[in-house]
């Protein structure tokens, strides 16, 4: 089967309820393998350290001569998967702050061309990105030779912006932690893990038989332990799908298609029914903790203690979260498949997620609440969809799709009502709207493209024949 058929996906594998010493043995196994990181995070993410991350293996050596892991009495196979695990995550942090550079980079009007060029082009070059963090001498980058820039201004730009936006990995939770193959064994439905003590395994036993050769990772429950299984599965081929569809992904209705059919109309009403009764929840849980904090300031703990037993307590509001989460997410993919199997796209079109403006304040949580949201679930699970059916999923830009008229193309109004062209006295929702838009863009972005390859070949161009 060739790589590009295959689909990597994780499966989850649950085990029985465990005995307490067990759990005890996972737990302690969980806050080495957290400590591990951090003490990496603490020696390699700052700017001294960025120039070594591209050697891996030097990291591991002096990880395995440094004493923690015999400190911590962990085994190697969890004490190394700990220690690349971090660097991977340390490399992610880089990787964050160099995309956010370069978008503060494009948007300062100060900045030549050829100034952001060399930003650029140092951003791509980590020893070279690293001397100038660590004011060291460095050789100028090829491509930046010559150029007609304010060098030392420049890298002075550079380490203001990398000082002000760098952060280290946020050390996590401690509830699970990796296992190599080398780590695990499998006999008689069970998993058994490599302890601390030398050729004894800890036996977890499964609800099921299967058994997997590559690395996995344990996430510790209440009573049990959930297992995280990679398995790789053949992409599907349906010869039918041919069809190119063009996608309004909304808040109300989950898809609205450039035809008009709609997909998921219900989304809205679960998803504000859901947010209501949070909010409400939450309101109530306010005034308890209020009202448990002023009893703890007079004096009254039998009353505080009460409400903390009572009130606050996240089993149930929990339970109850998750459990409206569920239904939503089953709802969105059933909608998908009906999508699919009646549409038989082999292209869908939607929008890029529109993200609040990186450059003001407070855009973080609003882009975290964008990505948490039932719209960033369905744009999440039609994209693994896509993938396991072999589809195309084409993302465009966002601009030119909300207020222009899918009609005329002039300029036209969002109302609560609905689109309205005050040009051509167009009406429809905004979802259908906004798809034939989508529709109409990338129809002549594909017609663009086709003209200038036929216009890469005209009369008197022809290749000259070799003699």
């Amino acid at each position: 089967m060739q790589k590009k058929d295959r689909l990597t996906k994780i499966t989850w594998q649950y085990t029985e309820p465990l005995p307490e010493e067990t759990m005890d043995f996972l737990k302690g196994i969980a806050g080495d393998y957290a400590k591990v990181k951090i003490n990496v995070y603490e020696r390699y993410s700052g700017i001294a350290s960025l120039g070594r991350l591209a050697s891996l293996f030097d990291i591991m050596t002096q990880m395995r001569h440094c004493g923690l892991r015999e400190q911590l009495g962990l085994p190697s196979v969890y004490y190394e998967l700990a220690v690349r695990d971090a660097v991977s995550d340390i490399k992610g942090m880089w990787g964050m702050l160099k995309n956010k550079i370069r978008t503060l980079i494009t948007a300062n009007e100060n900045l030549s061309d050829a100034d952001r060029l060399y930003l650029r082009t140092v951003l791509k070059l980590d020893p070279v990105y690293a001397a100038i963090l660590n004011r060291e001498e460095y050789p100028m980058p090829e491509k930046a030779a010559g150029l007609d820039i304010e060098t030392e201004r420049l890298n002075n730009l550079l380490r203001r912006l990398t000082r002000r936006y760098l952060v280290r990995p946020a050390s996590g939770r401690s509830d699970g932690f990796s296992v190599s193959p080398g780590g695990y064994s499998y006999r008689d439905g069970s998993l058994y893990l490599v302890s601390r003590v030398r050729r004894n395994r800890i036996r977890l036993p499964l609800k099921d038989d299967r058994e997997c050769d590559r690395q996995i990772r344990i996430c510790i429950r209440k009573n049990d332990a959930a297992i995280a299984l990679p398995v790789n599965v053949r992409k599907r081929k349906h010869e039918d799908f041919q069809n190119t569809i063009f996608v309004h992904l909304g808040y109300r209705d989950m898809c609205t298609l450039s035809n008009g059919t709609i997909y998921g109309e219900g989304l809205g009403e679960l998803s504000s029914a859901r947010t209501e009764r949070l909010m409400e929840k939450n309101r109530e849980r306010g005034r308890m903790r209020q009202s448990y904090r002023d009893s703890l300031a007079e004096g009254d703990r039998k009353k505080a203690a009460d409400i903390e037993t009572n009130n606050l307590g996240e089993l149930k509001y929990g339970r109850q979260k998750k459990k409206e989460q569920t239904q939503i997410e089953s709802y969105i993919n059933a909608g998908i498949n009906r999508m699919l199997e009646t549409e038989k796209p082999g292209t869908i079109v939607i929008t890029k997620p529109i993200t609040v403006n990186k450059k003001k304040s407070g855009y973080k949580p609003a882009n975290r609440k964008i990505s948490e949201s039932p719209q960033g679930y369905v744009r999440s699970r039609l994209l693994q969809k896509c993938e396991t059916n072999g589809i195309a999923l084409v993302e465009i830009s966002s601009r030119g799709t909300g207020s222009i008229c899918s009609n005329c193309g002039a300029e036209g109004k969002r109302l609560a009502k609905g689109f309205v062209c005050e040009n051509c006295g167009y009406q429809s929702s905004i979802a259908l709207n906004g798809a034939r838009r989508i529709e109409a863009i990338y129809t002549k972005s594909l017609s663009t493209k086709k003209n200038r390859q036929d216009d890469s070949w005209m009369p008197g161009n022809e290749p000259i024949p070799k003699s």
